[in-house]
């Protein structure tokens, strides 16, 4: 039986990208909320994906288990048609449909190059990004979709960094970072278009200054001590991948959520209109922070924007 504690009971979702970052933060937040998640990655207990990185999909679903939701690990490549196909049918036959699609894979981490010029960029690097950021998304879509329209209000999130309005006056990166980013805002209008005669609803969402584990390492701190990193902007407005995962969850709980089809939100932005907080009862507000303070040029100062 649903209740307040766990608006998301009876509700199935699956969580594209869960092993590490934002997708854990978010296949454990909708846990939390009551969901069964199927959690998909390359990662496993039985071998490792080809980054390397430690993490498994395995430990994702205990994490899931562990926060009050059923976690259903899936090793699954989302550029193998075959693999997404057969995930698919899984899907179908344990459930019979789809609550919550999340649209997270990135898996381009390890393969930016910071303020590089297109002409001077690897081109096999920079394609390679572009399929894990964008074609995934698109094989996913093509095979999930059609169980996401048999239920009444279900709900695609593609997960991107930064929103509409900040992401069309700023240049991301590079070029091809830039193109995979605005890629996942246009999927979010685009399918938004096609869902809305089914009732279903897509949404772009950006978290902000993100405390993955990739970024944790790269500032030299864990998340006890995440406030002393090298940046003190990151100290100043990080957030935890549970926030951007709330955020997904209380999208899926939200009855009127349709009201948003085609829209593009940040974590911080969805905090102060639903109340959730970050796992330290904070609401960073990232990217109010990133053009008031950051961007402008100010000293590093959460006061107001956490």
């Amino acid at each position: 039986m649903q209740t307040t504690d766990t608006p998301l009971a009876g509700k199935v979702a699956l969580v594209a990208g869960a092993t590490r970052g934002a997708g854990r933060g978010i296949a454990v937040a909708l846990g939390e909320a009551g969901a069964t998640v199927w959690c998909t990655g390359r990662s496993s207990r039985a071998q490792a994906g080809p980054d390397g990185l430690p993490e498994t999909i395995e430990e994702t679903a205990e994490l899931v288990d562990a926060a009050g939701g059923v976690g259903v690990p899936v090793v699954a490549d989302h550029l193998d048609h075959d693999q997404v196909r057969s995930l698919a049918r899984r899907l179908d036959d344990a459930h019979g449909g789809l609550d919550v699609l999340v649209n997270d894979i990135w898996g381009g981490e390890l393969l930016v190059e910071f303020d590089v010029p297109l002409w001077e960029h690897d081109l096999d690097v920079g394609l390679r990004m572009l399929r894990t950021a964008v074609e995934t998304h698109l094989v996913t879509s093509h095979h999930l979709l059609p169980l996401l329209i048999r239920r009444p209000g279900g709900l695609l999130v593609e997960v991107t960094d930064g929103t509409r309005t900040y992401n069309d006056a700023h240049r991301r990166v590079n070029v091809f970072y830039d193109l995979a980013k605005a890629a996942a805002l246009r999927l979010a209008f685009s399918q938004g278009h096609e869902l809305a005669s089914h009732g279903a609803t897509a949404v772009a969402l950006t978290p902000g200054w993100l405390r993955s584990e990739l970024m944790l390492q790269a500032m030299g701190v864990t998340e006890e001590t995440w406030r002393e990193g090298r940046n003190p902007h990151f100290g100043a407005i990080s957030e935890s991948p549970r926030f951007v995962g709330r955020a997904v969850a209380a999208l899926a709980a939200d009855p009127h959520v349709h009201r948003r089809n085609q829209g593009s939100f940040s974590s911080g932005e969805l905090a102060r209109e639903y109340g959730f907080t970050d796992l330290d009862g904070s609401q960073p507000d990232c990217w109010r922070y990133m053009v008031e303070v950051q961007d402008a040029g100010l000293p590093p100062d959460p006061t107001g924007y956490r």
